[in-house]
């Protein structure tokens, strides 16, 4: 028995030999250094920066935390996480004999009409051993390669699972910044509601003693109506909004820390960003999408191992004997081994076509990774010029604003004066207020990019 493990341990370790591929990663598909005209410089690095410290209004952060915790898709990730491990468990477990452990009777009765004696004989017997059923010597590594790829698969799992995470928390806080964003625009709408309401009053007055005309009274009459119009579009919106939180956010905890205005929200804005090859590899959608290539890659070794004979062992030793008590006497040894040799001779070019198989979604695999760096790429170089030009944007509609109250204070005072008519009134309310509304989504549209940066940068 000593010699028959001994040629046992050496046959498995002759087993490793491998006809998978060597994995070579793909020369990156886009250039070396960004665009010149981006500016990937800032003040602080990505580098241990926390989504917290990105995101320090303490609302948003409470919202995050419960999304972390109660959203179904998050939870749905995590376990296919789980499922992947248990998967690479079973392949991996593939790669050693499974020992098991039997005791058996086996009882039978033969009448006398057919025994050679005209008795009849009831024998038994009683058998106890351990024993490795059909475990197969990995020589060209087809089981070794089914191992690889079932940990590559585990992986990308794990990395998809990443991915969403940070997706989450993106997307968390894009949603509260629209909510923020319509709660201003919808206490500023409000506002002008109750200021144009007024201004129609007092040009009905004005229509009632002379002083202003019909077409001066519908002029304000028309916009007081244009701006409860927008009140209720933005409660809409902002309804739409809060539904869509809520069911991101899973549950949404019942007290609340107070928010901050779009202005105090103190959002990192000057990530520095490095150079493609790193940003694009730490991104956790581009990472999933290598260890997929990698599944691929081992997938090609198991297919081109089917070619080349299976050798399978199965052995069992222990004790018989016909008394149960016999079992533990001298001379009552017992043992079986059974090797197997399979070699395909025809299959109808199945086993070709199994390589054929793998090649061609490694072709993909490499196909879908290439994809993810380029779109990684123009991710982070579409949102380096939005946080430039974004920045300047909002500095001139705030000039914009500016400019426009005090185009309308000086159009309201030649109206009280009688030197200018209703409708330049008119026209400098519907400006100013216009250029107060998309000052606040342009705010948000900056916020909103710094997050995608974020999240563009791997976290």
């Amino acid at each position: 028995m000593s010699k028959l493990f001994g040629r046992l341990a050496t046959l498995a370790m002759l087993s490793g030999c491998s006809f998978m591929p060597a994995f070579e990663r793909p020369v990156l598909p886009v250039p070396t250094q960004w665009p010149q005209l981006l500016q990937p410089a800032g003040e602080r690095s990505r580098a241990g920066l926390s989504w917290q410290q990105i995101l320090p209004d303490p609302r948003l952060q409470a919202l995050i935390e419960a999304a972390l915790e109660h959203n179904r898709d998050l939870r749905i990730a995590v376990a296919r996480v789980e499922e992947s491990r248990a998967l690479y468990g079973i392949a991996s477990a593939d790669r050693l004999p499974t020992v098991s452990g039997s005791a058996s009777q086996n009882a039978s009765r033969m009448p006398g009409d057919l025994s050679a004696t005209g008795q009849r004989l009831i024998s038994r017997r009683f058998d106890l051993s351990l024993g490795v059923t059909a475990f197969e010597l990995d020589f060209w590594g087809r089981v070794k390669s089914l191992s690889e790829a079932s940990k590559a698969s585990y992986l990308a799992s794990e990395e998809a699972r990443d991915a969403f995470r940070l997706s989450l928390i993106s997307d968390v806080a894009n949603i509260y910044l629209t909510l923020q964003e319509l709660e201003e625009r919808l206490i500023l709408a409000r506002s002008t509601v109750d200021t144009r309401k007024e201004s129609r009053f007092l040009v009905q007055k004005r229509r009632d003693v002379g002083l202003a005309g019909d077409l001066d009274f519908l002029a304000a009459d028309g916009a007081y109506e244009a701006t409860r119009a927008e009140v209720a579009n933005l409660e809409r919106n902002r309804a739409q909004a809060d539904h869509a939180l809520t069911l991101l956010v899973g549950a949404v905890p019942e007290h609340l820390p107070p928010g901050r205005r779009l202005n105090e929200q103190g959002i990192t804005l000057d990530i520095a960003v490095e150079a493609p090859s790193e940003v694009l590899l730490s991104r956790p959608d581009v990472r999933a999408a290598e260890q997929r290539l990698i599944a691929a890659n081992a997938n090609i070794g198991a297919a081109r191992a089917a070619f080349l004979p299976r050798i399978g062992l199965s052995l069992a030793f222990g004790t018989a004997s016909r008394t149960l008590s016999g079992l533990f006497d001298a001379g009552s040894g017992a043992w079986n081994f059974t090797p197997t040799l399979v070699q395909p001779l025809f299959d109808a070019d199945r086993t070709q076509a199994n390589v054929d198989l793998a090649e061609t979604r490694k072709i993909i695999a490499v196909a879908e990774y290439e994809k993810s760096i380029q779109q990684a790429f123009r991710e982070v170089a579409d949102l380096l010029v939005a946080r430039d030009k974004l920045a300047e944007q909002l500095t001139a509609q705030e000039a914009v604003v500016k400019a426009q109250n005090e185009r309308l204070r000086l159009v309201d005072a030649r109206y009280q004066s009688g030197i200018s008519n209703y409708l330049e009134v008119l026209d400098a309310q519907r400006d100013a207020f216009a250029a107060q509304q998309n000052s606040l989504q342009l705010r948000r549209i900056l916020l909103a990019s710094a997050i995608q940066l974020y999240k563009a940068l791997g976290g």
